[in-house]
């Protein structure tokens, strides 16, 4: 730890300014090439594990507690070092010295001779991320302007914690050392008063902080530690509650089955039995998870919604910004829209039984999956892998087998047909424009994923490499588009007028006449509402669709 009051920065003379802020889910055993940075950069880091180089210093990361900062021009390099994803914020700002008469743009280490801090109210400090994720296509000026907001007090939290005097860091790291305390000792008798003797902090003083450092209270902390771990002995062991209680520190058994009722809205007798009558999956970010044999009241929240439908499986709960409107109107009726991001309060007053997330976010995580059983999902992977994933989870791997076989053969059979119009290693490309301006080239997920096959398209060797890293998809500059154009483009147009009206003006570009596949008369205009997904159904439906689109370009080309 630096001493921070011998710092030479002054928050009263320098500005910060937000750039942008991206959300990298990263799979596993992947390593970034070295790259320096233009501008500040902000790295938090929400699930996973792995490294971090700045200026080729090595950091272990370390998740829930530290983030890290990297002046102009300083070369980084991030690896993800688990067989999980690694799932991270990069944030970009610029800082301005402001001075009596100039003004200059600030390049210096923000806090000088360190690049990762400490963030004691973590949990905070990520939502802060999420929020400005979240919120960062608003284009209108006031969005734009309460977008900063946000971005300021994220930076206000993190000089709080880092700027503070010598004397305040010390009583946070007394406190978190009882937290500690507290996670090895939860089945001993503990007071707040011993606590904060411990910690040497007054008692008064304690509670806030401990509260601030956790979002708890020290005792709602500690009853939550000990319910938790009383589970993991109701569905191994046939001891009498009032022996399990006492295991986990609750001397009353009367006490411990009031508090379990509070927590999970079930008795413990009725918990145990609910869970030896579950299967247990593991899920996409490793998490091992007990879920009803029969799910009843299912939250599919994950953009392919399509590969729950191909199933026969019905849902009560999804994200209706991941629906293709057309193609589900009839199976969402009585679906509810839980939000994206999910709003906890409504998922939780649905009462579902199973809940699936198609995100690695573990702080969203841990916040849903005390609501119900709760199981990651890879919308990204192929989607053989997905269905045959859901096939397993809800006991239909045999109907999933099936579906896919007839899938197979219909694309082959499709293909086939195709065979005269296109030629062998012949190259496709899918762009759309999003979030205002910004131009996109489609991987993994969306149209793209019908596109590809051994009988059909290839994709470039620039979008293989984005497919290689399983990613849905990849921004792109204008000026590199040569680079990413296939021998056919297929261009979809969102329903965001500021996007469509970028993706007219590219098509009246210069540079998008000299594309080969523009001058060959190969692009095709799609809705991207209507076909931007890659889910079964959508999946299947391409291959309805493509002979009669692809045929139609050739005769007009005749």
């Amino acid at each position: 730890m630096v001493d921070h009051n011998s710092t030479s920065i002054s928050l009263r003379n320098l500005l910060f300014h937000l750039t942008d802020i991206c959300l990298y889910i990263k799979p596993p055993e992947w390593k970034a090439k070295e790259q320096a940075n233009d501008q500040h950069s902000l790295y938090v880091f929400s699930s996973g594990n792995g490294s971090l180089h700045i200026n080729h210093k090595l950091y272990h990361l370390s998740l829930d507690t530290k983030c890290y900062i990297a002046s102009p021009g300083t070369v980084v390099q991030i690896e993800n070092l688990t067989d999980a994803p690694l799932q991270y914020y990069h944030i970009t700002f610029t800082a301005i010295r402001v001075g009596n008469t100039t003004h200059e743009t600030f390049t210096d280490n923000i806090i000088p001779g360190q690049n990762e801090f400490t963030m004691q109210h973590f949990s905070r400090f990520i939502s802060l991320a999420e929020e400005l994720h979240s919120n960062k296509h608003h284009i209108s000026d006031i969005e734009y302007f309460r977008q900063h907001l946000r971005f300021q007090e994220l930076m206000g939290l993190f000089f709080e914690h880092n700027l503070y005097s010598g004397q305040s860091y010390i009583i946070a790291q007394s406190v978190e050392n009882t937290i500690q305390y507290l996670q090895n000792n939860f089945m001993h008798k503990v007071s707040v008063k011993q606590l904060a003797e411990q910690a040497n902090v007054p008692q008064w003083q304690y509670t806030p902080i401990f509260q601030k450092l956790t979002g708890k209270k020290p005792l709602d902390y500690l009853n939550e530690l000990r319910i938790n771990h009383s589970k993991e002995w109701l569905v191994r062991s046939d001891e009498p509650l009032r022996k399990i209680a006492r295991r986990v520190g609750f001397e009353d058994e009367f006490y411990f089955n009031r508090r379990f009722r509070q927590t999970t809205n079930m008795s413990p007798r009725q918990y145990a039995n609910s869970m030896r009558h579950n299967n247990h999956v593991k899920d996409w970010t490793g998490h091992e998870v007990a879920i009803p044999e029969q799910p009843k009241r299912v939250v599919f929240h994950s953009e392919v919604f399509g590969d729950l439908l191909a199933l026969g499986i019905s849902a009560i709960g999804c994200g209706y910004s991941f629906l293709a409107q057309t193609l589900f109107n009839d199976h969402v009726l009585s679906v509810e829209d839980v939000g994206f991001p999910i709003n906890c309060e409504k998922l939780s007053a649905m009462k579902p039984d199973l809940i699936i997330f198609s995100n690695a976010d573990e702080n969203q995580y841990e916040k849903i999956s005390q609501i119900a059983p709760t199981i990651t999902f890879n919308s990204f992977a192929p989607l053989e892998q997905r269905l045959l994933t859901l096939g397993e989870w809800f006991n239909r791997k045999h109907l999933a087998e099936q579906w896919l076989d007839n899938y197979h053969a219909k694309a082959i059979s499709m293909w086939k047909q195709l065979d005269s119009e296109i030629k062998p290693g012949e190259t496709a490309s899918v762009l759309i424009f999003d979030h205002g301006k910004r131009l996109f080239v489609m991987g993994a997920s969306g149209f793209s994923s019908a596109l590809y096959h051994p009988l059909g398209f290839h994709p470039v060797d620039k979008i293989q490499k984005v497919l290689d890293l399983g990613e849905g998809f990849t921004e792109i500059s204008i000026a590199s588009l040569p680079e990413y154009a296939g021998d056919r483009i297929f261009m979809l147009l969102p329903e965001n007028t500021v996007s469509r009206t970028a993706a007219q003006d590219l098509m009246n570009d210069p540079l998008w006449h000299l594309l080969p596949a523009v001058h060959n008369g190969y692009v095709y205009i799609l809705e991207a509402n209507e076909w931007n997904y890659g889910d079964a159904l959508m999946s299947e439906k391409v291959l309805d669709m493509l002979p009669n689109l692809l045929q139609k370009s050739t005769s007009k080309q005749q």
